[in-house]
């Protein structure tokens, strides 16, 4: 950003009403700045334009089935872009933020927060859900439905904004109005959504001439749809190169439960695969010696019944590495069945 930062207004979260200082910024033709937090907890200040946001409103709508009168339970904080522009929203559509599932016709969540609520008996019979945040597998997906949830899910990032809609991770296409590219591996996308940049020290987002930007995320277009690996996480193992995120791809679509690939230190420095559901095991630990070759196969396995979250609700990778590496008590050591 060119732009001083005394000529900025401050972060929409600052607000007592976040969601009014939305309108207000709006209503003055003013940019909004967001303070928001990636998987390694690294806090950066996005701004972008009211219409990067408001632009997409029409779309979101027709896809979540949000009418005036509508209610939607968003339990994450404010904090998290995915909660705020939820929020405003729903005041765009006539909507009212409720602050219990019982009463709501439609849900915000992350992955965690969906388990959770499976987890806990919550009721979420004939509700629309809405899961960002991180990518929701394909179990999860069916599970809630079987719950009689309506999930959809998309990938974006504070920076991009929509990039990807549909049911679950390995079912997205292209966001309406975003045009998709895939590069060397990893994702592009234009679109009337983006970001203007940074306010303060810079994060992952680059663009390109023709108006393209990517936050560094990995991944393929095949036939349509949008396969999302991930922030690439390269680590030295055995004296190879291997990116935590293409084994996590291969890994994660089987899994039932959450998967994180951290590097660990053992005899050497190898890969360490932790699960939430030990049911997992079995079935993973033949997957990765059946695709995954040498130095990309993880060799340790652990189970943690709950992985740290930064304050968005995402996985906290390198707090789930300090897990691993302190042998903390919360961490089960898991040894293939003979």
């Amino acid at each position: 950003m060119s732009q001083p930062l005394s000529d900025l207004p401050r972060p929409l979260t600052d607000a007592a009403d976040p969601v009014a200082a939305f309108w207000a910024a709006d209503a003055a033709g003013d940019p909004v700045v967001l303070q928001t937090s990636g998987s390694s907890g690294v806090p950066r200040t996005v701004v972008r334009t009211t219409s990067s946001w408001t632009s997409s409103f029409e779309a979101v709508s027709r896809l979540t089935g949000l009418v005036p009168g509508s209610r939607v339970w968003v339990p994450g904080p404010s904090t998290a872009t995915m909660n705020l522009f939820a929020g405003v929203h729903a005041s765009a559509c006539g909507a009212a933020v409720v602050p219990d599932p019982a009463d709501a016709t439609h849900a915000q969540l992350t992955p965690s927060a969906l388990r959770s609520c499976l987890d806990d008996g919550v009721p979420l019979d004939g509700l629309g859900v809405v899961v960002a945040g991180d990518r929701l597998a394909p179990a999860l997906h069916r599970r809630a439905e079987a719950a009689g949830a309506r999930v959809q899910h998309y990938y974006g990032a504070a920076e991009l904004s929509f990039v990807a809609w549909g049911s679950h991770a390995e079912d997205l296409r292209p966001f309406p109005g975003a045009e998709v590219s895939v590069r060397d591996g990893e994702v592009w996308v234009r679109s009337p959504y983006l970001c203007l940049g940074y306010d303060g020290p810079p994060g992952p987002l680059r663009t390109d001439d023709a108006g393209y930007a990517t936050v560094g995320d990995r991944g393929a277009l095949v036939e349509g749809l949008l396969r999302v690996a991930g922030r690439p996480g390269a680590v030295t193992v055995g004296g190879a190169t291997v990116e935590l995120a293409d084994v996590e791809a291969v890994l994660r679509p089987a899994a039932a439960g959450e998967l994180v690939v951290v590097a660990a230190e053992r005899f050497g420095r190898v890969l360490a695969a932790v699960l939430t559901d030990d049911r997992d095991h079995a079935p993973l630990l033949r997957l990765a010696r059946a695709r995954l070759e040498g130095a990309h196969r993880p060799r340790l396995w652990y189970r943690i019944d709950d992985l740290p979250r930064t304050p968005a609700g995402k996985v906290d990778q390198e707090a789930v590495r300090d897990l691993v590496a302190h042998g903390s008590s919360r961490v089960q050591r898991l040894v293939p069945a003979r």
